[in-house]
Parts: structure tokens; sequence; C-alpha cells
């Protein structure tokens, strides 16, 4: 991960499996939202980063439970729109933070 020095490199390869299917969608908007967004010097700051361009484009706030849906990530199907805390706390915040403190 070397070379390019934006947050939105973190967000390059998608997981493999996701909460919701808002999920990808808010994943692919917080890559775009954070294009030019500088290398942070800590993970505190990757995290508050992270948890800033969340709460934007979803319009929810981070400490948030459950699910919840956002009409700009509906793209048809039973659970479209639909975010999941559980994928963005225990499994999409900790690897972005692990890919960060692997570049």
């Amino acid at each position: 991960m070397r070379g390019e020095r934006s947050v939105a490199r973190l967000f390059a390869e998608e997981p493999l499996s996701w909460g919701l299917r808002g999920d990808p969608y808010l994943w692919r908007a917080m890559a775009a939202h954070l294009a030019h967004t500088p290398w942070p010097a800590t993970a505190q700051q990757l995290e508050a980063l992270i948890v800033e361009a969340f709460e934007q484009l979803t319009g929810s706030a981070w400490s948030s439970a459950g699910h919840f849906f956002v009409e700009a990530f509906a793209h048809g199907g039973m659970s479209s729109g639909g975010i999941s805390m559980v994928f963005w706390h225990e499994h999409g915040l900790p690897l972005l933070r692990a890919r960060w403190a692997q570049a």
C-alpha cells in the first residue's frame, strides 16, 4: 500500500462478505469521500476520519446499534439500503485499521 497515500487507498480491496446490502455501496461512497484525505499519522486519527465520513454519508451516529436504512444506498432487493452496524464495528473498521497499520 505504499505510494498512494490517501485514506481511500485503504478501501481499494473490498471485504469478502458484508452485513447488509447497503454496506458495499457505503464502502465505495466512503472511498470516494476520502479520496483526497491525507494519510493520518495515528490510528486514532484514522478512526476519527472513518467515523466522520460514516456519519456524513449515512446521517446516522456511529454509536447506532443494529441496522438502519439509507435511501442513497438502496438499489433493489429486500435488505437494499440496509447498513449493518455489526459489520462496521466488528469487521469494517478493524479491517481498515489493520490495513493502515500494515501500510
